[in-house]
């Protein structure tokens, strides 16, 4: 990104008069009508505001344990080409992470992955990633984690805007995350956010969120809380009920929030414009691979992914890139399994063909709407052939 938000000079000015009229900084009002105003969108029942989209993660696993929904030495699923806030939390809470092999063409987790780990491991959950602005094939992966007794979850935190024919992507899980760290579809600087329509879980993710106290949920959920261990309510305030962590958001996350909404559209549209010169290049070059998503209604592109047949191609177009000044890096964080910090907590380790591909095959750069015409056309030169 250029800037930190889209409309850089109009967001600083508000958020300067924000600050300058503003009562509250800890979270508060700001942050409850950014919720409510994510939900609309989301079109989910419930949204909780965090810190940050791992925040939210780790959020998730500590509140369905809590529940008694995962407990301690379950396998846990997840998308082998991910970003470690996915896996760090599976580890944290004491449960065993089982990487599942994406599609090399959709660079996604896709129901015949799935399958293909669940003949073999007996899953608990499978916390998937929605890679990039892409998806797997959700509605089926939704029925097979139904019919196999598996909690299905989304961390949405790259993928904000994308839909599939039936529904929004990050909708189709018992809980979906998401990501307002700067480059990502809407900027707060830090800031994330779970999405869920199951009353039960949002009620102990309040508590999460915030050091395990009931201080957040409404009265009638605070006496059925409080009553069992005569809780009065001088001791009710610093009373805890759940294992919560301090991953409370400020005033200015939600406002923030807000604030970016408006643009969250444009920049989705601009995002995938700019996506459709991009893909008509790399058509043309055999020596590429398109990202395949005509399972999808539509893509929330949040970088230009570029996928060589070989690493000795790549090699060349990264090469490209770099002596035109363009900012890449690898495609997320390769096969996970290969991350220093991985074999110190997990003994199992598992082949991963499509994702070892995708690392040593691939990069990404960029794609936000403040790329220019000239941008555009200095891209598209990289990846001719």
């Amino acid at each position: 990104m250029k800037n930190a938000f889209l409309r850089e000079k109009e967001t600083k000015q508000a958020l300067s008069e924000f600050i300058l009229n503003t009562n509250q900084f800890s979270m508060g009002q700001e942050c409850e009508k950014f919720e409510h105003k994510f939900s609309r969108y989301q079109r989910r029942t419930y949204s909780l505001l965090f810190n940050s989209g791992g925040s939210a993660n780790l959020a998730l696993l500590q509140a369905l344990k809590s529940l008694g929904r995962l407990k301690d030495g379950d396998k846990i699923g997840f998308s082998s080409l991910t970003w470690s806030t996915n896996v760090m939390p599976i580890i944290q809470m004491g449960f065993i992470p089982v990487p599942i092999d994406c599609e090399i063409n959709t660079i996604n987790v896709m129901s015949k992955n799935l399958i293909q780990r669940i003949k073999e491991v007996k899953l608990s959950a499978f916390f998937a990633t929605n890679v990039l602005g892409y998806s797997g094939d959700l509605d089926i992966i939704k029925t097979l984690c139904a019919d196999n007794d598996i909690l299905f979850l989304e961390d949405n935190c790259e993928s904000l805007g994308a839909e599939m024919p039936t529904d929004k992507v990050g909708n189709f899980s018992l809980a979906s995350t998401f990501s307002f760290y700067v480059a990502h579809h809407m900027s707060t600087i830090e800031g994330g956010m779970l999405c869920t329509d199951d009353d039960e879980l949002y009620q102990v993710l309040k508590m999460t969120r915030a050091n395990g106290w009931d201080r957040n949920l409404t009265e009638t959920q605070q006496t059925k809380l409080r009553e069992p261990y005569n809780i009065s309510p001088f001791n009710s305030k610093y009373s805890f009920f759940e294992l919560g962590f301090n991953l409370r958001p400020t005033e200015i996350t939600g406002f923030l929030g807000q604030h970016q909404m408006q643009y969250l559209e444009e920049n989705i549209a601009i995002r995938n414009n700019n996506h459709r010169r991009f893909e008509t290049v790399i058509s043309q070059n055999d020596d590429l691979l398109l990202v395949k998503h005509d399972h999808m209604h539509q893509i929330s592109p949040f970088g230009l992914v570029v996928l060589c047949k070989t690493p000795e191609l790549r090699e060349k177009y990264l090469t490209r890139f770099i002596a035109a000044e363009i900012e890449v890096r690898p495609v997320i964080a390769g096969n996970m399994q290969n991350q220093p910090f991985y074999s110190k907590y997990v003994e199992v380790m598992y082949d991963l063909p499509n994702t070892d591909f995708i690392h040593n095959n691939g990069f990404y750069c960029g794609n936000y709407p403040e790329l220019s015409d000239a941008d555009i056309d200095v891209i598209c030169n990289c990846l001719k052939k």
